[in-house]
């Protein structure tokens, strides 16, 4: 697959292309789509990606992108590609009541960075607000986003946390992120709700992500932290498709799946990797490379849904372009070199 990507249009594009698989899941998916927290990083290519799907497959579906939308101007871009939104502070009194009801409903509401010194704003969006999506969507089918931070740290020889690993989240963030899943459950052990849990990281595009910050730091030619010393990586465009593919397997009680790529990739190798694109030498923090790391095994999704169809080599090819080229970045690091929890 090329992906030779010059723009973000073009990037945005690549993006929210359907495969076949996507195109059935949502020609199968039975009535409309709330997608609730659509601002975030992930959220528009979400929304774009289920729009030309149903388009595709020739279908009538409404897909509907509700955010607080403080970049005034997604709004628009999404409604100009058939996209309807609702702009919504979810966590005021009574705004959820006012929210159309619809069958499937994706939640990607969430706050991690900001954490330390604002907890309780993170744990009101990451466990109260579940709580409150819950039951006003207790008749809907919902796919909600969750994180490989509720599992503890891995050693490399013990291969990833799978999901019937024993979680054992580090700090509020993972936490109160837990604390999300738990409302979903209660919710789906209350009214039958079919849920389903995702367990995602990292997800990586040519702005933002693991390998982003590797790459950055490598051309810029900063120092780079092993204390962390291997990661899971997954492209972005992958992580959606399995998203809308999830509908497919809610039940009660909730359907748990760890969404990332098989691979335990060094860190070390990713920047020499970088170095060789940029033909420079990559420089590491003086100190002792970590014994573990945050790890998920992701045998059980790429049973269900195949291997993602965006490799390392290509991702890492592509974001060196992107950065030799001066392509834009999101300014939005993912700290994933943090152990302690502290976000």
């Amino acid at each position: 697959m090329n992906m030779k990507i010059q723009t973000e249009a073009e990037l945005e594009e690549r993006l929210s292309r359907p495969d076949d698989a996507t195109t059935s899941a949502m020609a199968a998916l039975d009535g409309d789509l709330l997608i609730l927290g659509v601002g975030g990083k992930m959220g528009p290519s979400l929304a774009r990606l289920a729009r030309r799907a149903v388009e595709q497959a020739g279908v009538q579906k409404r897909i509907i992108a509700v955010a607080r939308f403080t970049n005034n101007k997604l709004p628009s871009e999404l409604e100009s590609e058939g996209i309807e939104t609702i702009a919504c502070d979810l966590l005021e009194p009574g705004k959820l009541a006012q929210l159309p009801d619809v069958r499937n409903v994706i939640f990607m509401a969430a706050r991690k960075f900001g954490t330390a010194g604002g907890e309780h704003f993170t744990w009101a969006m990451n466990t109260y607000l579940p709580g409150l999506v819950a039951e006003r969507y207790r008749n809907s089918r919902i796919v909600a986003f969750s994180t490989g931070n509720v599992y503890p740290l891995r050693k490399l020889a013990d291969g990833g946390a799978s999901e019937t690993t024993p979680v054992g989240p580090v700090g509020e963030y993972a936490q109160s992120a837990l604390g999300r899943e738990r409302m979903f459950e209660y919710g789906s052990a209350r009214w039958g709700t079919p849920v389903a849990i995702l367990r995602l990281n990292y997800a990586v595009e040519l702005r933002y992500g693991v390998l982003v910050d590797i790459g950055r730091a490598v051309f810029e030619r900063r120092p780079i932290d092993l204390c962390m010393p291997f990661v899971n990586v997954i492209w972005q465009g992958d992580a959606n498709s399995v998203c809308l593919r999830s509908f497919a397997h809610c039940q009660s009680p909730p359907f748990i799946l760890n969404i990332t790529g098989a691979e335990a990739l060094s860190v070390q190798d990713i920047a020499l990797d970088f170095g060789r694109q940029f033909d420079i030498q990559p420089t590491f923090i003086a100190g002792e490379e970590g014994a573990s790391a945050l790890l998920s095994d992701v045998t059980k999704a790429h049973d269900l849904f195949g291997t993602p169809s965006v490799g390392k080599e290509e991702m890492i090819q592509s974001i060196a372009d992107w950065i030799q080229q001066g392509g834009a970045g999101l300014d939005k690091p993912t700290h994933f070199q943090t152990r302690d929890g502290k976000f």
